[in-house]
Formats: C-alpha cells, sequence, structure tokens
C-alpha cells in the first residue's frame, strides 16, 4: 500500500469529504485506499463478510462525476462506509450473520442503505455480527469471530463488532451499526470509537432484519464525534415505509457537535449504574472524565434511578419474546437455507425444523426458546406482561431524572475487551457486558458511547455513555463533542494512534 492511500484511510470522514468536494482527492482514489486497506488487514480482524469492490469503486466514479459536473454534494459524498449485514441492500449478500440466510441477496435497499446511496456515501461491504443480532462479542456469528484490532486475541463486542471494528482498524472511516441492548455503544467502548443509538423510531427500521421491533434502532459508527454526527443527520428522518417511524423534525447533532459546550449544563451520574462488577480502570477513567465534565464548566450531580438494576432481566423476557416471534419467518419454505426436503417424503413441518436445527446457531435457539416460554399460556403474565411493567418503571425512572438534568452518563461497559472465549460457555456473564446500555434501549431514548483512555491494568479503551431525553439526541453530541476537545488537548492525539500497528 502506499503512503498516500495509508494517509486517506487516516483521515476523518469529514476532511475526507472536504478533500473530494474540493478536487484534492478523487472519491475513487478514496474508496481504493479503503478497498486496499481491508485486503492487508481484513484475514486478520475478520470485520466484513462481504465486500463490494465493483460496487464501491463504481458508487465513488458517480460522485467523481456529478462534482466534475458542478453539482452540489452531500456532506458526506465519496466517504467509504461498512454496513451491518443486518440492513439490506439490494443484490448484495445479506446473512444477519447466521447459516439461514446464507446467499441471501435481496430485492430491495433498506431506507438507510437507501439514504446513504442518495448521499453519495460509498458503501464497501457488510460486517461481521453476532448471529440475528444475538450477542455481545461477534463470536456467535456463523462466519467465525471479529477481531479486535487493540489486542486481536479479544473480542470487539457485539453485535456489531465487525462495524466497530473496520471502524476502529482503519478499513472505513464510518459504520453502520444497530443496537438493541446495546450493539453499537459496546463495541465502540472495546474498540475505541464513537457509537450513538438515536431515539426509537428516529431512524427507519425498514429493511433492518427485525430481532426485537420495539428494541431495534439503526444508528451511526465513526472515529470522531462529528463524523458521528454527519451520518446521523443522513439516515435520520421520517419514513413512512416505517409504522414506528418518528414524523418529527431531526435535531441538528450536526450544529451540536460543532458547538460541544458544557457551561451550564447539568449532568446526572447514575447511582446504580457503576458499582460491583465494573472493572477498577474503567471506573478511574470514568471518574478522570467526570472532574473533566465539571472543569469545563457543567453541573455534575449524582441522580437515582431506583429501577434499572432490575433492567438486564426484563430486557431478557422482552427480547427473547419478541425474537421468537420476529424469527418464525425463517422456515426454510419462502427465502433462504431449506434442509432435509431430499430425504424421503417430509412434511413441511419436518423440513421446517430440519432447516432450523441446521440454520440457527445456539445462542439463536436459546433466544427463541426463552421467548417462546414467555409467551406461551399460563407464563405470559407472569413473565413478558410483569417484564413490559419493569420497563415502564424504568422509563418513568428516565422522565424523573431529566426533570433534574440535561444528560445522564455512565460507564458504556463493564470491563474493557476480555478474550475471545472466556464468557462463551455462560450466557449470563455474557449478557452483562450490556447491564449500562440496556435502560435506554427499554425506554427508547438516544445514548452515545464514546472513548475516554485506556485502562491501566490492559492498556484497553474504555467507554463513557452518555444518554438524553427522546428526541434530544443534539444533547449527546454537544456533550460528548466538549468531553472529546478536552481530551484530545490532553493526550495530544486520537486514542487510535496508541492501538497497535496491524
Amino acid at each position: 500500500m502506499s503512503t498516500a492511500s495509508t494517509d486517506l484511510t487516516r483521515l476523518t470522514a469529514a476532511d475526507t469529504a472536504a478533500k473530494v468536494a474540493g478536487g484534492e482527492v478523487s472519491a475513487v482514489e478514496v474508496a481504493t485506499a479503503h478497498l486496499d486497506r481491508i485486503a492487508a488487514v481484513d484475514d486478520r480482524v475478520h470485520a466484513f463478510l462481504h465486500v463490494d469492490r465493483d460496487g464501491a469503486l463504481a458508487a465513488a466514479s458517480a460522485v467523481d462525476t456529478a462534482r466534475a459536473a458542478g453539482e452540489t454534494l452531500s456532506p458526506l459524498a465519496g466517504v467509504p462506509l461498512a454496513l451491518k449485514d443486518v440492513l439490506t441492500q439490494k443484490g448484495i449478500p445479506t446473512t444477519c450473520g447466521s447459516r439461514i440466510l446464507e446467499g441471501w441477496r435481496p430485492p430491495y435497499d433498506a431506507t438507510v442503505t437507501a439514504r446513504l446511496k442518495a448521499a453519495g456515501v460509498v458503501i464497501l461491504g457488510k460486517t461481521n455480527m453476532d448471529e440475528f443480532a444475538m450477542g455481545s462479542s461477534t463470536e456467535h456469528s456463523a462466519y467465525g469471530p471479529t477481531h479486535n484490532p487493540w489486542d486481536l486475541e479479544r473480542i470487539p463486542g457485539g453485535s456489531g463488532g465487525g462495524s466497530a471494528a473496520a471502524v476502529a482498524s482503519f478499513e472505513a472511516p464510518l459504520a453502520i451499526g444497530t443496537d438493541t441492548g446495546g450493539s453499537i455503544r459496546q463495541p465502540a467502548a472495546v474498540t475505541g470509537t464513537v457509537g450513538v443509538k438515536p431515539t426509537y423510531g428516529a431512524v427507519s427500521r425498514y429493511g433492518l432484519v427485525a430481532l426485537a421491533s420495539s428494541l431495534d434502532q439503526a444508528g451511526p459508527c465513526a472515529r470522531t464525534v462529528l463524523d458521528t454526527a454527519l451520518l446521523h443527520s443522513v439516515i435520520a428522518g421520517h419514513d413512512p415505509m416505517d409504522s414506528t417511524s418518528l414524523d418529527v423534525p431531526v435535531p441538528d447533532v450536526v450544529g451540536a457537535a460543532l458547538r460541544g459546550d458544557v457551561k451550564g449544563v447539568r449532568i446526572g451520574i447514575v447511582k446504580e449504574i457503576g458499582g460491583e462488577g465494573f472493572q477498577a480502570g474503567v471506573r478511574q477513567r470514568f471518574d478522570e472524565a467526570v472532574e473533566i465534565l465539571t472543569g469545563l464548566g457543567a453541573e455534575v450531580v449524582e441522580v437515582s434511578a431506583p429501577h434499572f438494576p432490575y433492567a438486564l432481566a426484563a430486557y431478557y423476557l422482552i427480547l427473547p419474546s419478541e425474537c421468537s416471534s420476529n424469527l418464525a419467518k425463517f422456515d426454510g419454505v419462502r427465502f433462504g437455507l431449506r434442509v432435509g426436503e431430499d430425504d424421503g417424503n417430509p412434511s413441511i413441518e419436518q423440513v421446517m425444523g430440519r432447516t432450523r436445527a441446521a440454520g440457527f446457531g445456539d445462542e439463536v435457539i436459546r433466544r427463541i426458546m426463552l421467548g417462546t416460554y414467555a409467551l406461551s399460556a399460563g407464563y405470559y403474565d407472569a413473565y413478558y406482561g410483569s417484564a413490559q411493567k419493569v420497563r415502564t418503571l424504568i422509563q418513568r425512572d428516565f422522565a424523573a431524572a431529566f426533570e433534574q438534568v440535561d444528560v445522564l452518563i455512565s460507564p458504556t461497559a463493564p470491563t474493557t475487551a476480555f478474550k475471545l472465549g472466556e464468557k462463551l460457555d455462560d450466557p449470563l456473564a455474557m449478557y452483562l457486558n450490556d447491564v449500562a446500555t440496556i435502560p435506554a434501549n427499554l425506554a427508547g431514548t438516544p445514548g452515545m458511547s464514546l472513548p475516554i483512555g485506556l485502562a491501566p491494568e490492559d492498556g484497553l479503551p474504555v467507554g463513557l455513555q452518555i444518554m438524553a431525553p427522546a428526541m434530544a439526541d443534539d444533547r449527546l453530541y454537544n456533550v460528548g463533542a466538549a468531553l472529546e476537545a478536552a481530551l484530545l488537548d490532553r493526550w495530544g492525539h486520537p486514542i487510535l494512534e496508541e492501538a497497535p500497528a496491524l
């Protein structure tokens, strides 16, 4: 790889777009540099399941043609992006990390995908993920795990570890993830990147293969707060194709990211997140970030959310229940894998059973069984119904907290990235990785994770989570940008410059 192409992969998305718009570099050169980077390192990272080299170069060429013709380009035109393999892209394999969808090429674009294309964003390919977004480590992919660029023997978070790893390894400056219980924010925390779960309904779910329909939300991943905001502004907005889409104006997230001023902002530390079970180095870096925010003029107070400790239990009843319903469509009849039809004269029920047994991984089967049980006659009220009542109490906790403060903060994840295989045989230990992120999904409120340093025990990234009221996503970017700028002043360089070279 040439020095020039290496430099192009290190640029921010904002700087890349400016250089393309100004004619300093072509979109094709930028795309080629990133495709070369993928070819050089992804055999070790395994961030991508499918790389669309021809499609990416064609999209980049179209941007160059538009610029040469004097057309006004969108703010991210010509910038490469990695797309999580849970969002459909017409004609491109979309597997959701599962054998049951191996080889499926959807006939349509998700709304998020269509908006990216319309903005001239260059989609490089589809990223690896835990199967159907069920996991916290990207080890549950049917196509093998993704590796954390900081330490290839460690997890990159999940379920969107492929998207976060692609950004952290400079294979793409931007990525799209989805967040059902922390699957954007937790990977961002353990890879030293920025990830945002927008307000539920702020980004269309049309074309997002559903895990839990009341929780799923697509969102942006990047290396800076501003880049994340620019991507957020492209994908957000009302979509009549999604019945849960909010028909309200998109907050000015880009303006907030450029402003980055927390003087007089009231920030609440969630009392119930960050105690027992949280790594000492995570807590240390969090406390240092709180001191920085206070020094910048923010008013920092402790806030209690008494029902947050019950969020994990409620979530792991609601999510499996919705997943057991949503995944019923994968039956080996209409599309995807089909197993056992050549074995004698099987019934349709036998084909369905054999297909699902062969196509679904252990974690997916585990959650389908849990959800089916929770929804079954005689147990619905005791389990699913009770979990929804807890969800309401958590929503009320958020409402009460936001009467006192503008945003809430906590560590994003209890620990830094753990070793591959370390928690694979202990589902409960794996589920506990999302203890800090799940409440925002249950309430539908937005959340951001941004890097705040390296844990002294292991030299791995630590993330801070910011949460805001629904449709106040701009507050995340204002606080995040202020903290990011202060940390950059302290470090003298972006945190990813400290990652070992691949």
